[in-house]
């Protein structure tokens, strides 16, 4: 599955959420796509999160 094809999916059910419960049922539900897209990221491997708390805290990273 190509990255366009993700991207019409997540779309598809954000307006599928917007149409049927709401604007802030939409909100939640891409809050909720957004921390699983992260969670797999973390367990794929592709995300350290000591990096991204560096980060947040100013600290540089090499």
């Amino acid at each position: 599955m190509s990255a366009a094809d993700r991207g019409m999916l997540v779309g598809a059910v954000l307006a599928l959420a917007a149409v049927a419960f709401g604007f802030w049922s939409m909100i939640l539900v891409a809050a909720f796509v957004l921390v699983g897209w992260g969670v797999g990221r973390v367990l794929d491997g592709k995300l350290d999160l000591r990096s991204v708390g560096d980060a947040l805290r100013g600290r540089r990273s090499s």
